[in-house]
């Protein structure tokens, strides 16, 4: 299909990765105003002509996390109106994924349904985005969501500068999967989990150890790094265990509270995150911290999109 009938917008949020993306897709960014009204309440204009078009508009619902929903809703809401033919939300990080479940029948909300029921009403026909905390959430919608992982743009990277001995790490019991994938890509890495208890949201307690880290360059990947406590301790425990090297891969850089003063405190020889959420001045100045970007994955399964490709078998390694 023809890149004329393509057409990339963005919001607020990312605005820098949204070019990027454009950039490995050989085209310019959509022309929309995303601004406010005095009273704050969000303004969109999409300022060319959407009508018959296949548009995405790329927008991760992080920090200001309410903010950046609704500038996602409205400007989906004005794209239906101005008779875009397909309208792909490209949510790079997913906000609210995190809660996805009422433990315990708890009387919570399952927040992730009502952001899936908000994008399908306001007439978005997909949903594209990277690294879901639960892959159920894809359960969710109406339409069809292709949840894409980061970890191509991890790997190549971890192999840059792997060296032997490697051990790849998960954080948590949950996480097992992703960096069983991770370790089956380096030759002779091994699977280390680490087990834990979290007494409180936010809080976490590292337990104990499955599997031996002495001598090893500890490689740990997961998903959210959010206050980086998680993080803090499993690398102070695996240096106290042997590790010789830990190093950290995230994709979601959430980066709240103490984060940057719990990294810059930890055990972490360096923290590698993807750009699907900005950086904060105080994280580009941590000397720990190293950006990857996700944007040529984005481009790539966006062109796919388009031209009605598998976008499975863009993943079929990861």
């Amino acid at each position: 299909m023809s890149k004329e009938q393509m057409m990339v917008f963005a919001g607020n949020a990312n605005p820098e990765l949204a070019k990027k993306v454009v950039k490995h897709l050989g085209l310019e960014l959509g022309d929309a105003t995303v601004g406010r009204f005095s009273d704050g309440e969000v303004m969109i204009s999409i300022n060319e002509n959407v009508r018959g078009k296949d548009v995405f508009f790329i927008q991760p619902t992080c920090y200001p996390t309410n903010d950046n929903i609704m500038e996602l809703m409205v400007a989906l809401d004005a794209m239906r109106r101005a008779s875009a033919r397909r309208i792909t939300a490209v949510i790079p990080y997913f906000g609210y994924s995190r809660q996805d479940r009422r433990p315990r029948s708890a009387r919570v909300p399952i927040s992730a349904k009502v952001v899936a029921n908000m994008l399908t009403s306001v007439g978005c026909d997909r949903v594209l985005t990277i690294d879901l905390h639960a892959d159920q959430i894809q359960g969710f919608f109406e339409i069809p969501v292709d949840n894409i992982y980061a970890s191509p743009v991890i790997h190549e990277d971890i192999m840059a500068g792997a060296g032997e001995n490697v051990a790849v790490v998960s954080p948590d019991v949950g996480g097992v999967l992703r960096a069983r994938a991770v370790a089956k890509q380096i030759p002779g890495a091994d699977l280390v989990i680490i087990d834990k208890r979290r007494p409180a949201p936010n809080v976490a307690e590292v337990m104990n150890i499955i599997g031996d880290v002495k001598g090893k360059n500890c490689i740990i990947v997961d998903d959210i790094v959010d206050t980086a406590g998680t993080l803090s301790s499993a690398s102070k425990i695996l240096k106290e265990k042997g590790a010789a090297s830990v190093k950290a891969y995230c994709t979601h850089p959430i980066f709240s509270g103490k984060a940057i003063e719990n990294i810059a405190n930890s055990g972490l020889d360096e923290m590698v995150v993807t750009d699907t959420i900005p950086l904060r001045d105080a994280a580009r100045e941590c000397p720990k911290i190293r950006v990857i970007s996700i944007s040529n994955i984005i481009a790539e399964t966006i062109e796919r999109i388009h031209n009605e490709e598998s976008v499975s078998t863009l993943f079929a390694n990861a």
